[in-house]
């Protein structure tokens, strides 16, 4: 087995008897809400944690589930109590999931003590804690005395080393939730032993989030292609004049350099031929479409345009795996979504192993009811990106490695 796959291949909450213990299972419910009324506006997250949640249940685990929710910055915010998400919960399991009142103090203590197995309640939110971004080793502790065994399935989370992620697993057996298990399994298949070729679509806004995903997939990949507000930073690094188009100046360098180690390495690097351009950052239908050498000095690229869509959905047809992280054009505005929609149908008509690396590239995906057509959607956003860019991630390295 290869380095990488072993460096991923953890345990999983069916490699150890759960029945009868007290299980702590870190989830991502860090859900979306309504500002006014506090109803949680997207429960997809909540929803993902089902299946591990009720394995546990049915296996005769009792269940101690802890989460964060937004920002508290250690102080307690009652505005971002889990108490909505406990209710939620509840709904979905049809059984009371109780909410402690704290993380670790006496209603936590007590409420875990009381737990019997094949019961569920829900720890207050973990970064009411000042311990918990800190990853304080008391703090870890402290979560780790309600339990005899850890289960980690906020993948979103993993690339942070805080108490509930990674420090608890020094003190107690850590093993993986379903969801962490299978972005494991398919996106460390896809880094490894891709089926080929194996195409990397990259937009977004920024070079510098992207830096190390680049530098990986150059060893990996076959095609390379970059669209969205960082492909200006490219087009730039080409000798092309961009007008007011978004542009990392301090990053054309590096953009250059991996178009040159691209063409060294044999790795197809694709860019945008033909672009959606318009005067002002607004949804306007008022935008001409142009040739990347013919950009008007006072306009700015909006979107890839057709030309650019049939380039790049061409290569994805081909693929056998497809990896995609971030929109192609400014998705939130109507008229500018139609790159992003096309690559979005593209995966989803490509018959390859298509994953899809979380925020507006999976928006698309599942707008256009192409969600079902794609093998993997991950999770994570950032956790993603660190993870395709080769990184240790602190809340995976910590979990136990299958014999």
């Amino acid at each position: 087995m290869s380095e990488q796959v072993s460096k991923y291949n953890k345990k999983t909450v069916e490699d150890i008897e759960v029945s009868g213990k007290r299980v702590l299972l870190r989830c991502d419910f860090n859900v979306p809400q309504d500002k006014a009324t506090r109803e949680i506006t997207d429960d997809k997250r909540i929803t993902a944690a089902l299946p591990t949640i009720r394995y546990l249940l049915e296996h005769g685990a009792a269940v101690i589930a802890c989460s964060h929710l937004g920002k508290p910055k250690g102080e307690v915010k009652p505005e971002l109590s889990l108490a909505p998400v406990a209710k939620r919960l509840s709904e979905l399991l049809g059984m009371e999931v109780p909410l402690a009142a704290d993380v670790v103090g006496q209603d936590a203590q007590a409420k875990a003590k009381a737990l019997k197995p094949g019961e569920i309640m829900l720890l207050e939110n973990l970064r009411f804690e000042k311990g918990e971004e800190k990853n304080d080793p008391e703090f870890a502790k402290a979560l780790a005395d309600l339990a005899e065994i850890y289960v980690s399935d906020a993948f979103g989370a993993v690339h942070r080393a805080h108490a509930s992620t990674a420090g608890v697993a020094a003190y107690l057996p850590a093993v993986s939730g379903f969801l962490i298990a299978k972005e494991l399994e398919i996106m460390g298949g896809a880094l490894e032993n891709p089926k080929r070729p194996f195409v990397a679509l990259m937009g977004g806004a920024k070079v510098s989030d992207k830096i190390m995903v680049l530098t990986n997939l150059l060893d990996k990949a076959d095609t390379i292609i970059v669209g969205g507000g960082m492909a200006y930073t490219f087009l730039k690094s080409q000798g092309h004049e961009i007008g007011t188009s978004i542009l990392e100046a301090d990053r054309v360098e590096f953009a250059r350099s991996i178009v040159e180690k691209a063409k060294e390495k044999g790795v197809r690097f694709l860019m945008s031929v033909d672009l959606a351009v318009h005067t002002d950052y607004e949804d306007s239908a008022d935008f001409i479409t142009v040739d990347v050498s013919n950009i008007p000095e006072n306009y700015m690229g909006m979107d890839i345009g057709p030309k650019t869509v049939e380039l790049f959905s061409d290569a994805i047809r081909g693929a056998g795996t497809v990896v995609w992280n971030g929109p192609v054009g400014v998705f939130e505005f109507e008229n500018f979504s139609k790159g992003t929609r096309a690559m979005a149908r593209a995966l989803a008509e490509s018959g390859a192993v298509t994953i899809v690396g979380g925020g507006d590239s999976a928006a698309a995906v599942e707008q256009l009811g192409f969600a079902d057509k794609i093998t993997h959607i991950s999770t994570g956003g950032g956790a993603t990106l660190e993870f395709l860019g080769g990184e240790v991630l602190p809340g995976v390295a910590c979990l136990l490695d299958k014999e």
